[in-house]
């Protein structure tokens, strides 16, 4: 698909000797929101991690509208695990919004007026603009979640892709934060998120994309989150709700 935002195509990845990806092809619908869904050590974090580069795959290669990374890179937000990040650095909450607007800030990184009103409509559509001068390492693990979002919301990006946006938070945070996503699939962007909880993968995501190591299935929730394909992914260790 030539205007899928991101298409992977044989994409194969090891850790040392261990292939933790294998010969995956995954094509994302454009303006969708779509759910990574697997058992832990499927691979689902380690696929948006080589399609960005993060990691080196093994083989295969990722298409971002049918162009290498490089020349979409602009076009591309990403959210990773906050487990991931070093929440000791001193900085404000303001600040880390400011990183998302990098590329609008020239060669000296001169932050203007517009760029902070940019930066607080950003946190203002998290719930977190009573935060802005905060110390990042003071706020709660929902909290820092919703700026890590709100600085990916300041890219204007058309791709969002998110690791695990709703691990460890709590409930209003991850209401809040399905409600900004949903928000950017109707504006027309797409959203791509690892996702773990089973039983909000119906309600929150029109698209799933189920993997164990391999690709199991793809497509529209409706005909591809079943109950044969979580048994092909999950060993028949869970059992689909309705």
């Amino acid at each position: 698909m030539a205007d899928s935002p991101l298409a992977l195509r044989g994409l194969t990845v090891a850790y040392d000797a261990e292939t933790v990806v294998q010969d995956v092809d995954m094509t994302v619908v454009p303006g969708s929101m779509t759910a990574i869904v697997g058992p832990n050590g499927a691979g689902k974090s380690t696929l948006l991690k080589a399609a960005l580069g993060i990691v080196k795959p093994l083989g295969g290669q990722a298409r971002f509208w049918d162009g290498p990374l490089s020349e979409n890179r602009k076009r591309i937000a990403y959210v990773p695990q906050r487990a991931s990040v070093d929440w000791d650095f001193p900085t404000r909450v303001i600040d880390v919004v400011l990183m998302g607007l990098y590329q609008d800030l020239g060669l000296f990184r001169r932050v203007r007026p517009a760029h902070r009103a940019t930066a607080q409509a950003c946190l203002e559509r998290v719930g977190m603009v009573a935060f802005s001068n905060r110390q990042i390492g003071q706020l709660s693990g929902g909290q820092q979640q919703r700026v890590f979002l709100a600085r990916a919301l300041a890219q204007n990006a058309d791709l969002y892709l998110l690791d695990e946006p709703f691990a460890g938070v709590d409930a209003a945070t991850e209401a809040a934060i399905i409600t900004v996503l949903k928000s950017l699939r109707d504006e027309g962007r797409t959203v791509v998120a690892v996702h773990h909880d089973l039983t909000t993968v119906a309600q929150y995501f029109d698209h799933v994309f189920l993997i164990n190591r391999h690709r199991i299935a793809e497509g529209p929730v409706a005909d591809a989150f079943t109950q044969k394909s979580l048994d092909a992914a999950y060993g028949g260790r869970v059992q689909l709700r309705v």
